[in-house]
């Protein structure tokens, strides 16, 4: 019997996981692999969401987890805490001494897995790269593009960017976003058959959501962190006076966390909005059944532009967070501005939905790196190409 090629995922943040779930499944089904999960950062603290709880629910094991977030929620915390992760993950790596390393998106703490993985000499695996979004994320997720051995874009023009980056075009693929696997089943099957105050608790009132809501999602700007309070401000404001109920999650860890979650807090405690409750963190798939009944989604995150585009939900993206990345008709785009915004949301809540787009994939990504997983040639280095 041949000996199973090992896979060290790493981790690292909440939205992470429902980027990767179907290709760790997968992974961890396909005969000739073998999955080691490794935790950390965000992933594993309580306050924003604890995803390692859903990833043991869904039946993975752990094979490690780094606990390496600095406390701070700025760019000197950003920095450090991306230092001690490049400390604990070689420890982890050396332990583990997988064959080949996968690192997801753009999130600081990603530089970390790419940075120990490049220096052990471990294969270097890179889900996402190639996109484009105008900040920081920018910066970092081209930084791993050169560091990584092996590229699984989400899209055609992910896949010429990271050749024009220098990449071999034999080791660029465009698997689709694993993401988008998770948006198909729930197309399938998009029925609201949970109740979330129950299942999710979180804060706020309880307002009724069966004649339809809206669901806000927005993260500080790394590049605009000391703006993040004034940012969140203007869509609070938007909001306030909305028709439907308001379910709202609570920001990612990135400098100008705290002010997003300061504003929030204060505005919560100020007005004590009746037709508002905030949540922490849900399931991968019981978010998308959330988003797909949704009359709205409002805010920044990136699953406006991917799962959203896929599923056909409305999106009002504020700001520049998602600056330059590939889009589909659901999105209006607007500034931190509470009237923009606010004309923004009345426009989708008196239209059509918009029609649903494949740009980010069509729902087999997990399969197929999976397989591009077990059967590459493995290899540590490389050379530019032209």
């Amino acid at each position: 019997m041949s000996v199973r090629r090992k896979v060290c995922v790493v981790v690292t943040a909440r939205p992470s996981y429902s980027r990767v779930k179907t290709a760790l499944k997968a992974i961890n089904d396909h005969a000739e692999l073998e999955l080691q999960l490794v935790v950390a950062a965000s992933a594993l603290l309580d306050r924003y969401g604890a995803a390692i709880n859903y990833m043991e629910k869904d039946g993975f094991k752990i094979a490690a987890k780094v606990f390496n977030v600095l406390e701070g929620e700025n760019p000197t915390a950003a920095a450090k805490t991306t230092g001690i992760g490049i400390l604990e993950l070689s420890t982890v790596f050396d332990n583990l001494k997988p064959d080949i390393v996968v690192t997801i998106a753009d999130r600081y703490e990603t530089m970390a897995t790419a940075i120990a993985a490049s220096y052990m000499n471990i294969p270097l695996a890179h889900i996402q790269g190639g996109e484009v979004t105008g900040n920081i994320d920018e910066k970092v997720r081209h930084s791993i593009t050169k560091l990584a051995d092996y590229h699984f874009v989400a899209t055609e023009e992910a896949k010429l960017r990271v050749i024009k980056l220098g990449e071999e075009n034999s080791q660029v693929f465009n698997t689709g976003c694993p993401s988008i696997d998770l948006a198909h089943n729930v197309k399938e099957n998009p029925s609201f058959n949970f109740d979330p105050y129950v299942k999710y608790g979180g804060v706020g009132s309880k307002p009724d959501l069966s004649n339809g809501y809206v669901v806000v999602m927005q993260h500080p700007v790394t590049n605009e962190y000391s703006n993040s309070r004034r940012h969140i401000e203007e869509t609070l404001q938007a909001v306030s006076d909305l028709p439907y109920p308001v379910l709202w999650f609570w920001p990612n860890v990135d400098a100008g966390a705290d002010g997003t979650s300061s504003g929030i807090r204060a505005f919560r405690e100020r007005f004590k909005p009746a037709h508002m409750h905030f949540f922490k963190n849900m399931e991968p798939d019981d978010f998308l059944k959330l988003l797909i009944n949704t009359r709205c989604l409002i805010g920044n995150s990136s699953v406006g532009i991917r799962e959203c585009a896929y599923l056909g939900v409305p999106v009002v993206n504020i700001g520049s967070r998602q600056n330059r990345r590939e889009r589909g008709s659901n999105v209006l785009d607007v500034g931190y501005n509470k009237k923009e915004i606010l004309s923004a949301i009345n426009h989708w809540l008196n239209s059509e939905r918009p029609e649903y787009s494949q740009v980010y994939g069509g729902g087999d990504a997990g399969a197929k790196i999976a397989r591009l997983l077990a059967n590459v040639d493995l290899r540590f280095y490389k050379t530019i190409t032209y």
